[in-house]
């Protein structure tokens, strides 16, 4: 039997700038981030880190970046506020953990991973989920932390405006003001146990107590050592209509799909047929990576232990992988 090589894979949200309205300080700036955090990450992993380990650590990293809409950076809600949510899953006991609506936490997945560890509650929201953190001595900060000049343009910009898009999608470049996105994280380690976790802030302008697919376990995360680790992003509502990150799980386990046929089937029939787009990144228990969206653009990249981390933005050869 091989040994097994541990495997990160990490996305910072679909739904990207379009190919017209990116540089290439601004593509630079988004590999050399993404880089930095599967490096960080892949060297845990390599030094015995367990999978729950890894994405925790990614997540953690991802929030703390203000390019990405999680954490430091966060988009603001209608009320000018900050609401975000964060979630994580073991896929070797099933155990998770997750915080939603959460402003004074200055990393969400640290909570969400002490939500799972404390074991007796899967969600907490608000409040509570704040005064459970600040219990166990987790860093809080004002709400102001989260601020950016960047994101309350942005929400200047999209106040009075009733659509919600993804981050320029598609064609021509559309308004930075609607964005909205997700960062997350799976792993598998070399114990051969698999990890999910996922964080957000939301979407511009969004009502304030809005809850999207990120916090809900099956929704937009979930691990499994029988099939998979999935974390999603996109359209919120339509993940937690189609619960596509179970699905996906389900596919393989009760139909015998592979891996990236599976994800390809929840991410380009099922969440497209009720209008939701978006993407995910999973890897099985063999170590096989895939990382579909039907946007023109995904924030992502993997990185196997003793291999360079590999990043990429769209799809096409005008922006091949950057390792």
């Amino acid at each position: 039997m091989s040994p097994i090589r541990p495997v990160v894979a990490i996305h910072g949200g679909a739904g990207t700038p379009s190919r017209a309205a990116i540089d290439a300080e601004q593509k630079a700036a988004y590999h050399a981030a993404l880089r930095e955090i599967l490096a960080e990450a892949q060297e845990t992993l390599a030094a015995g880190a367990t999978a729950v380990d890894a994405v925790t650590l990614a997540v953690q990293r991802l929030e703390d970046s203000p390019l990405f809409n999680a954490g430091f950076g966060s988009v603001f809600t209608a009320a000018v506020t900050h609401e975000l949510d964060a979630a994580i899953m073991d896929g070797a006991t099933l155990r998770a953990g997750a915080v939603a609506g959460v402003s004074r936490i200055r990393n969400p997945a640290l909570a969400a991973r002490a939500v799972m560890e404390q074991g007796e509650h899967v969600l907490m929201a608000g409040a509570g989920a704040e005064s459970f953190a600040h219990d166990l001595g987790m860093e809080t900060v004002e709400p102001h932390y989260f601020s950016t000049d960047f994101r309350r343009s942005q929400l200047h910009r999209a106040q009075g405006t009733a659509a919600i898009i993804l981050d320029h999608d598609g064609g021509a470049p559309l308004s930075e003001d609607k964005k909205f996105g997700t960062v997350g994280a799976v792993a598998l380690d070399m114990h051969g146990n698999l990890a999910a976790a996922t964080s957000t802030g939301g979407m511009t302008n969004k009502r304030p107590g809005r809850v999207g697919d990120t916090a809900l376990i099956g929704a937009g995360t979930y691990a499994d050592n029988r099939t998979a680790a999935v974390s999603c992003t996109g359209t919120g509502e339509m993940f937690i209509r189609a619960a596509a990150a179970h699905d996906l799980c389900a596919r393989m386990a009760y139909g015998g799909a592979r891996l990236d046929d599976a994800a390809r089937q929840v991410v380009m029939e099922a969440l497209p047929a009720i209008g939701g787009r978006g993407g995910l990144i999973a890897i099985d228990a063999k170590g096989n990576v895939t990382l579909p969206f039907n946007t023109e653009g995904m924030y992502r990249g993997y990185a196997r232990v003793g291999e360079p981390p590999c990043t990429a933005i769209f799809e096409d050869p005008s922006d091949p992988p950057s390792p």
